[in-house]
């Protein structure tokens, strides 16, 4: 089984309100379940806003650290799920479901061991 990397890819900017959310992360978890069920789910994990982010270079013999995010973009990176997978057809598969379930663009690849 290969392992692929679903990115979920959301607009910068505030949180939905949670009466928007919360239908949304009724879905991500039902289908985590079924995922898991189905023994493909291998971790997967929301992550916090941009501003948070802390971005570390190798600068000469040193290193150079910034804050905010690597790059200025529309969209990041909100959220992963790590899945196994026989071939990139399931993954896909799979990738379909979470972008019905979380209603943004996911972006799949596979992950090199």
């Amino acid at each position: 089984m290969a392992e692929y990397l679903l990115s979920v890819y959301q607009p910068v900017g505030p949180a939905p309100a949670p009466d928007f959310l919360e239908p949304i992360m009724r879905d991500v978890e039902a289908l985590n379940r079924e995922m898991k069920a189905a023994g493909a789910w291998v971790f997967g994990a929301g992550l916090h806003p941009t501003e948070t982010a802390t971005v570390v270079r190798q600068q000469g013999t040193g290193v150079l650290i910034t804050d905010g995010p690597f790059a200025e973009a529309k969209e990041h990176i909100g959220g992963f799920t790590v899945i196994e997978a026989p071939d990139l057809d399931e993954a896909l598969g799979w990738a379909e479901k979470l972008a019905r379930a979380t209603t943004l663009p996911i972006e799949v690849r596979p992950v090199q061991h």
